[in-house]
């Protein structure tokens, strides 16, 4: 009996659509970079990170299959990245060693993924676990780009493809175990979903 594309593990199809969700992250930092180049001052990072929120949200909601909810998702995403990057690279006087962008990460992280973690479907009950390991996540983005040996000395917005790829692939997990499948979420999400290779 052949088997249709449709018949494939919810989990393995929705979890791959997530992960080329990460191209969402260097479109984000060359938009970004384009928009406020370096971030190396207050406003720069203000402005990069909404931007590239505005980005990563539009990215991260086309890729995860009506779980997600545009209104909701997409409006956190840039508070959060605006938020997180002023924080992060303040704290870290906008240097680009190992330990300062895995710092600054953190607390990118710490801000995004609290901010998104509200921003989840209303009756969500682990919305929590989101929070908690987002800035995990983004200190590891960063340092896999760092270890990669990308140029991070030229003050990147977001961390590089190679960082979001293992970003994405490890936060899609966490994201299914939050919300196994679209039902969880109260009302599908107000963007398509064709392009979820954003």
């Amino acid at each position: 009996m052949a088997h249709s594309p449709s018949s494939r593990p919810p989990f393995l199809r929705n979890w791959l659509v997530w992960v080329a969700g990460f191209l969402a992250f260097p479109v984000a930092g060359l938009i970004g970079g384009v928009v406020v180049g370096r971030v190396d001052d207050t406003a720069s990072a203000l402005i990069g990170g909404a931007v590239a929120g505005l980005v990563i949200g539009v990215g991260q909601t086309l890729a995860s299959n009506h779980r997600l909810q545009a209104v909701r998702w997409i409006p956190a995403t840039i508070v959060g990245m605006s938020a997180g990057l002023f924080l992060g690279a303040a704290a870290v006087d906008y240097r680009t060693s190992l330990a300062d962008l895995a710092l600054m990460g953190a607390l990118n992280g710490l801000i995004v993924g609290a901010c998104q973690a509200a921003a989840l479907p209303r009756g969500v009950p682990r919305r929590w676990v989101w929070g908690a390991v987002a800035p995990l996540l983004w200190a590891l983005g960063w340092t896999v780009t760092t270890l990669l040996l990308i140029r991070v000395d030229e003050q990147f917005i977001v961390f590089g493809a190679s960082g979001a790829l293992v970003f994405a692939a490890l936060s899609g997990l966490v994201l299914y175990g939050i919300l196994p499948s679209r039902s969880n979420a109260d009302t599908p999400a107000s963007l398509p979903t064709t392009a979820a290779t954003t």
